[in-house]
């Protein structure tokens, strides 16, 4: 497996993420050495789910407002519906999704975690997958939106739930270790 030694990543999120799609990726960035941090609009805790159901809370590490993209090297984009919609409505984290974007910097997004590159616009010309009912929204934007368990193109990984964390994980390990692209 590729080694994140020195690597910093940023995974974005508020209330409503889809639990497993922000702690299995965090463990597998850290096992692999990365420092993480987790990036929401507010400070304090965020609120997870398992699907419908409340699940744990996650210490925040960086209030967005004080969160530079410069200063990461990747960035993570859990799912569940609540957390990126609401993402996709505060301007100040599509601005730092965009950052990521124009740097070329590696992006991870699972399940509806894509709805923010939408707005970021950073998805037009990619070749991504997610949660099915992202296909309209993402072809709409200019994607080629394809059903697959993990999609990665140049530096941009892709998966559709759950499901597909392990591969999810691997592949994300894998493009944040070669960084920029």
């Amino acid at each position: 497996m590729a080694r994140l030694d020195g690597k910093k990543v940023a995974v974005l999120a508020t209330d409503g993420f889809e639990q497993v799609e922000l702690t299995k990726p965090v463990q597998a960035l850290r096992e692999a050495g990365a420092q993480v941090e987790i990036v929401a609009p507010k400070a304090g805790e965020i609120q997870g789910y398992n699907h419908h159901d409340k699940g744990d809370t996650v210490p925040v590490d960086r209030e967005l407002a004080h969160a530079d993209a410069g200063a990461y090297d990747a960035i993570v984009l859990p799912g569940g519906v609540i957390s990126p919609d609401q993402l996709r409505l505060e301007p100040k984290a599509i601005d730092f999704i965009r950052a990521f974007a124009r740097a070329g910097k590696p992006i991870a997004a699972i399940c509806h975690g894509p709805w923010t590159l939408i707005n970021a616009e950073a998805v037009e010309g990619r070749r991504m997958t997610s949660w099915p009912s992202l296909e309209a929204d993402l072809k709409n934007a200019g994607a080629e939106w394809v059903d697959e368990e993990v999609v990665v193109d140049d530096g941009l990984v892709t998966s559709r739930n759950p499901d597909d964390l392990p591969a999810f994980c691997a592949k994300m390990v894998e493009e944040f270790a070669e960084g920029r692209h």
